[in-house]
């Protein structure tokens, strides 16, 4: 418990119920569109609701500037959506002018889930018009969220957290990651007798599978592209190193071996090398490991607090303590194959980023003064939206 208590200490986070969007740094001139919604619904909150997910997506999108006059639009999203049961579906025409360029249908079989519907409908449409794929849209978030002492429960959300539900409750169930590119299934550590344990959470069938104990800790921290590698922080020798776990061998052996803390392991560049948190320096930073040669090496020069990170294919982003600025954490971008990087935040507190599925945006946690939201960063068009967070105290996130 002890060893879980130390990674904590790097990654807890208390969130506010503050709701805010906004968006930064304009880019060029859009297409505009606008939304004609020709349903007949009688229940006109879910009505309103639904039409403020769609112009929110499309505005995340970044593709279009939304308009309010017919008129004034180059696209027309016409779509009509019906409610049966709980069975929710959208008949949806795109045209431009008077010419019909896309149809499509999309449904769920809940309610509940509509955000989902319209993150469907917004990502079908710029696929079919040959815009900027937003498919990430409909990945779902994993969060845990502390509710007291021993007490955490796993949450499924939309990204801009309007559904939401507890997937597992009851005991200390902390660090969700998804075991595959489906999201049909994640890993997360629980206790079993006091001892850290990682499980496998079967999202069709709702079974629990033990995959692997580990006196002190045990964190999956990032899987492999095919799903059949995982990389875990454990403590058997006391002090957390990071480990490689074979899903199909069930074996595994260790990868890093220093006497202080190395945590947070993430594959990067084609699974060949690893990047991972440690305070060989005397404080968090980042290093990267070869994973044929495991010659390791520092990635990240400046800062002297830098511990979150996540990796897609050669990128990384990661959180940076900045100096001579009182609780000032920003993002950064860079590549392992160049001296390339870029500051994505500008103020406040920013952690715990996770790349999108295509790896073109970037969600996080900011706090702000007394405010906190999650951040979705649209890495080309360079934007940032933020969503008030309405769901307590959060303990980590995947998405």
């Amino acid at each position: 418990m002890k060893k879980i208590l130390v990674f904590l200490f790097f990654c807890t986070i208390l969130f506010g119920e503050d709701a805010t969007i906004s968006v930064i740094n304009k880019g060029m001139q859009l297409p505009k569109i606008y939304i004609k919604d020709q349903s007949s619904l009688t229940d006109l909150d879910l009505k309103k609701s639904f039409y403020n997910m769609l112009v929110n997506d499309i505005k995340v999108s970044a593709n279009f500037e939304v308009v309010e006059e017919e008129a004034k639009g180059d696209y027309v999203f016409s779509y009509i959506l019906n409610k049966n049961g709980k069975l929710l579906d959208i008949d949806v025409e795109v045209l431009a002018g008077k010419e019909s360029k896309a149809r499509f249908y999309e449904q769920i079989l809940s309610i509940e889930e509509y955000p989902f519907l319209a993150h469907k409908s917004i990502a079908q449409m710029n696929k079919k018009l040959g815009f900027s794929p937003v498919d990430w849209m409909d990945h779902k978030i994993l969060i845990a969220r502390t509710q007291g002492s021993k007490q955490s429960d796993i949450l499924l959300a939309d990204y801009t957290l309007t559904y939401q539900k507890v997937l597992i409750s009851k005991g200390l169930n902390l660090f969700p990651k998804w075991a595959n590119k489906e999201q049909d299934a994640f890993y997360f550590t629980a206790y079993d007798d006091e001892i850290p344990t990682l499980y496998k959470y079967n999202m069709k069938n709702k079974s629990t599978t033990k995959i692997i104990a580990s006196k002190g800790m045990i964190v999956a921290s990032d899987v492999s592209d095919d799903g059949k590698k995982i990389l875990l922080t454990m403590a058997p020798k006391d002090q957390p190193d990071v480990y490689l776990y074979d899903t199909n061998t069930k074996n595994y052996h260790q990868l890093t071996n220093y006497s202080g803390i190395d945590v947070n392991g993430n594959f990067v560049d084609g699974d060949q090398k690893i990047v991972f948190i440690s305070d060989r320096l005397g404080y968090p930073n980042i290093f990267m490991q070869d994973l044929g040669t495991n010659i390791t090496e520092q990635v990240v020069f400046h800062g002297k607090n830098n511990s979150s990170v996540s990796t897609y294919k050669n990128y990384i982003v990661y959180s940076s303590r900045e100096a001579n600025q009182s609780g000032v954490f920003n993002l950064y971008l860079m590549s392992t194959q160049s001296d390339y990087i870029r500051q994505l935040t500008a103020n406040g507190k920013n952690l715990f980023p996770r790349f999108s599925s295509d790896g073109e945006s970037i969600v996080f946690i900011k706090y702000l003064g007394s405010q906190s939201a999650l951040g979705v960063i649209r890495i080309k068009a360079n934007k940032a939206f933020y969503y008030g967070l309405k769901v307590g105290k959060i303990q980590s996130i995947d998405w």
